[in-house]
């Protein structure tokens, strides 16, 4: 049985391995917090959400499509998704406490082990096809439609009547047939347990039946030797049998993690709707478009690790950068200038997993990769400065680069004087963008912007962190030609005003 709520032909792999940047877009994208927001405190669900999240530069628009889809159906039929899941979760808890006997040699004790597990993963089995039976016209999505037709079909009742008649079989209240042969050295060889025969007389005939002759033994009660050598030739006859048994409840265990393993991103993303949902902040299903074309049209786009941080509305921007490989962002200091960037990063990741965008309405084209550039701290143990620090962490980035990927620049090459970290810039704009790449830049380097701008490039767009003439930041982005000052004074004049002593000091 398989789920196949992930991808359409094959289970979720959470052993993939992250991409070679993963922790730089855990930083530099403050991921664990949408994380955290997901798992509310489930350490699964955190692995969960983190391996699909951060491989998602793998799907293609029909796999985002397909979970989507799936999604939609989770957030109508939410209290049902969290009822499937957590018969997942009791019958893999359930299995562990059956741990004794798991690793035992003895064929009888991996036997009854065994029927044990299966008789309780019968139960839940059973939940789920009554879920099916009576919840499955509440779905509309594709995947959920075959998950729930794959229970009806496999799960029927004459399944289940099988399943118990073997298993009360196994038990052998009636002892057990076991044939063999004799080997070398009038050896046993070839143990096999039988078929026990059907008896369908009454319990009278069967008492006064004529019986075919055999032959029997006894062990006396304090022969522990014969005791023993009894229980040696039981284990040979039932070991194949135990071994078939054990194989069966693995297979229905592992069912029931890959079950548990696809809707824990499910449920993440449930967990992340209620919180997101009560603040009054939109969100879109985004439309995905193939890697080649070059869409990326927001409205209404805000950074939701800072919405779940701040627990309160965030100001969202509106860009349309169709037919665009370029966007530079300038303009006055705190004004949402990486707050935006950030939020591109995010909602790139989010569509491409197949979750919703913190948008009200999204559509850009993959990226075979995501890339981050940020500045960062100095170099604490004074190996290099940080100029080199960030020429090596390129050069790193250069070496992983795709040609449909997504390249995000906060402040970068900022560590040395204006017209060097603007040529260094320039230079590497330039080079991915001769390669097809997506690169979205923020900057206080105005001769490197003001060059770019000049240039009039039909595939550049340049926005400007909007500031009124009275200082106020409205936190979002407008068209606009670079300018030559980031206004820091006005911050200065509002932190040193606001903590500026009464007193005079003489």
């Amino acid at each position: 049985m398989k789920a196949f709520l992930m991808e359409q032909d094959h289970d979720f792999d959470i052993q993939q391995e992250l991409p070679s940047n993963a922790h730089a877009l855990m930083q530099d994208l403050e991921l664990p917090t949408l994380f955290n927001a997901m798992a509310l405190g489930d350490e699964f669900l955190y692995d969960v959400a983190k391996k699909a999240v951060l491989s998602s530069v793998k799907n293609d628009v029909n796999t985002i499509l397909y979970r989507q889809h799936i999604l939609q159906d989770c957030l109508k039929n939410a209290s049902i998704i969290r009822e499937i899941y957590a018969i997942a979760v009791e019958s893999i808890e359930n299995e562990r406490k059956n741990y004794w006997g798991m690793f035992s040699k003895y064929p009888a004790t991996i036997l009854h082990r065994s029927i044990e597990v299966l008789q309780m993963f019968v139960v839940m089995l059973k939940k789920l096809r009554q879920i099916a039976d009576e919840q499955a016209d509440q779905f509309e999505s594709e995947g959920f439609q075959r998950f729930f037709s794959m229970l009806i079909q496999e799960l029927s009742d004459e399944y289940f009547g099988i399943v118990q008649h073997h298993l009360k079989t196994l038990k052998f209240h009636d002892g057990m047939l076991i044939s063999a042969e004799l080997g070398p050295g009038h050896k046993g060889i070839n143990y096999t347990l039988r078929k026990p025969h059907q008896l369908n007389q009454g319990w009278i005939k069967r008492i006064f039946a004529q019986k075919p002759p055999e032959y029997s033994f006894s062990i006396h009660p304090r022969d522990e030797s014969g005791a023993r050598a009894l229980s040696e030739l039981k284990d040979r006859g039932i070991n194949l049998v135990a071994n078939a048994l054990a194989r069966s409840a693995e297979h229905i265990l592992s069912f029931f993690k890959m079950l548990r393993t696809e809707l824990a991103f499910y449920i993440g993303c449930l967990n992340l709707y209620e919180q997101l949902a009560p603040m009054g902040e939109s969100l879109c299903f985004p439309q995905p478009v193939a890697a080649k074309e070059r869409k990326h049209a927001v409205q209404g786009l805000y950074d939701v690790c800072l919405a779940l941080t701040m627990q309160q509305k965030i100001v969202g921007n509106t860009v349309n950068a169709d037919n665009t490989n370029l966007v530079i962002i300038t303009g006055a200091n705190q004004g949402g200038k990486s707050t935006f960037l950030r939020s591109i990063g995010l909602a790139q990741l989010m569509m491409q997993c197949g979750m919703f965008t913190p948008a009200k309405s999204f559509c850009a084209n993959l990226c075979d990769s995501l890339f981050t550039h940020y500045k960062r701290e100095e170099d604490a143990s004074m190996k290099s400065g940080k100029l080199d620090e960030e020429l090596s962490r390129m050069s790193t980035i250069v070496n992983h680069l795709t040609p449909n990927a997504l390249m995000l620049f906060n402040e970068s090459f900022a560590a040395t004087n204006e017209r060097e970290g603007s040529e260094i810039g320039r230079q590497i704009v330039s080079a991915l963008l001769e390669k097809h790449l997506k690169v979205f830049f923020v900057t206080h380097l105005y001769e490197f912007a003001h060059g770019f701008y000049i240039r009039n490039m039909k595939n550049a767009l340049f926005l400007r962190a909007e500031r009124y003439t009275d200082g106020t930041r409205t936190f979002q982005l407008v068209k606009g030609e670079p300018l030559s000052t980031s206004y820091g004074a006005d911050l200065y004049q509002k932190i040193f005003r606001t903590a500026a002593s009464p007193q005079t000091v003489s």
